[in-house]
């Protein structure tokens, strides 16, 4: 395996934090860990370093499985490991997406399995690899499983898998209880929940004269003007009436919720991630789990009903030495949770420009199992198209897609002029996202 300082270069990461570095030296040396810090600190790679340290080459089945509760984190971690270069293959699978995918997949087997318990059991039960070499096991935030209700699933898997070595269980949340099943003998516990850095999240509250505070949220968001956000909303039929009313103000924005197709989830994420879109409103789905940027605010557009909803949700901005704001928009006949107690009034009458993003996203129909690389689709773009690096914004690289951020102003061109090009071997489609 490369060595550290290779891989923190390729995440252009300049050194580990206090928390990796702890879980590098705990999780070396000890059969079962239990790693608690707050969400957005880095503990994907905190995990991954100590276990790609003693993966074996010349083993073909699967060493290490990582369960996780959502789709987006499976996806997160999979992106995370390619891109640490290890030299191991990985794989995620998860409910949402066609089995014969899967299937295509584990043919040639990977050194790491990423997945839902339940699409994990459904492989399981049906052998399609050997469980004999499954030394390594994560539950990727453990309480978040629980709490979704994959308790039955994790509990069949452990049956499953006799030669475990290690267990790590992570948490962005102190109290959860480890049940028996996870066999978690005389834990190393690792807690960075309290010892992060005095947080510079600012609490603001936004009255609303209206009940259904529609207007009140479009005035904040010209208030705010033009940064990145997310708007959370309890339920995804409170999201169709927001997006609705959002497209008649001609705010562009982009869902996310469990009532979406997996695809159109991806999709909205990718947009999000590469700034073609700067406004995601969202369920509480998004409050963790998902791999998006460092966001300015966001806004409670409907009141959390518990204080850990609060907390994740407000996660999402002011992390590391950031700062960031969360806006708590209040009807004026509604009383705030005891739990929202350190916030401030402000008033949102004056106004900030609120423009469209600068770039727009591009599809392009081929990916890794077509041996496109990223450099191969920015090659295209700069030898064809004319573009100079500042015009290629973020390129995500799909087993059998790609994305590309491109100047919204020069999309429709490239379209016109790279639609059904050849990358490598492939003729492709470039259609606007």
């Amino acid at each position: 395996m490369k060595n550290q300082e290779e891989i923190l270069s390729k995440l252009n990461i300049d050194a580990l934090n206090p928390m990796q570095e702890e879980a590098l030296t705990v999780i070396s040396s000890t059969a079962n860990t239990i790693l608690l810090s707050p969400t957005g600190t880095g503990k994907t790679l905190a995990f991954l370093l100590p276990i790609l340290e003693v993966l074996d080459h010349d083993n073909p089945e699967v060493q290490v499985l990582i369960l996780v509760p959502s789709r987006e984190l499976a996806i997160q971690i999979e992106q995370v490991i390619r891109n640490m270069g290890s030299g191991f293959k990985v794989n995620a699978i998860y409910g949402g997406r066609p089995m014969s995918k899967d299937k295509i997949e584990l043919k040639h087997t990977p050194a790491i399995l990423v997945g839902t318990p339940g699409r994990i059991l459904d492989h399981f039960m049906a052998d399609r690899f050997t469980k004999e070499h499954i030394t390594h096991l994560v539950l990727d935030e453990f309480d978040k499983s629980l709490e979704v209700g994959f308790e039955e699933e994790m509990t069949e898997i452990l049956a499953e898998l006799p030669n475990l070595k290690k267990r790590i269980l992570t948490s962005a949340t102190e109290g959860v209880k480890i049940p028996k099943f996870v066999g978690m003998e005389n834990p190393r516990r690792i807690n960075f929940l309290k010892k992060e850095t005095p947080s510079q999240l600012t609490i603001s509250t936004v009255l609303s004269e209206d009940k259904d505070k529609l207007k009140t949220l479009v005035q904040l968001l010209k208030f705010i003007g033009e940064q990145p956000g997310i708007i959370f909303c309890n339920f995804k039929d409170s999201i169709e009436s927001v997006s609705s009313y959002l497209s008649q103000q001609h705010i562009l924005h982009e869902c996310f919720s469990g009532g979406m197709e997996q695809k159109d989830r991806e999709r909205a994420l990718i947009k999000f991630r590469n700034g073609s879109s700067r406004i995601l409103l969202a369920t509480d789905l998004a409050a963790r789990g998902i791999d998006i940027p460092e966001l300015k605010f966001i806004i409670h557009y409907e009141l959390p009903h518990r204080v850990e909803e609060f907390t994740h949700r407000n996660g999402r901005t002011a992390r590391v030495n950031e700062a960031g704001t969360a806006y708590v928009l209040k009807w004026d006949k509604e009383s705030l949770p005891e739990f929202i107690s350190k916030s401030k009034g402000i008033n949102i009458s004056k106004s900030n420009r609120l423009g469209d993003p600068f770039w727009e996203t591009l599809f392009i129909s081929g990916g890794r199992k077509d041996k496109i690389s990223k450099g191969d689709i920015a090659g295209l773009f700069f030898k064809q198209a004319g573009l100079n690096p500042n015009q290629l914004g973020d390129i995500e690289l799909k087993q059998d897609c790609a994305f590309v951020a491109v100047p919204k102003n020069n999309s429709k061109e490239l379209v016109n002029n790279l639609n059904n090009s050849r990358l490598k071997k492939k003729k492709v489609r470039i259609t606007v996202l």
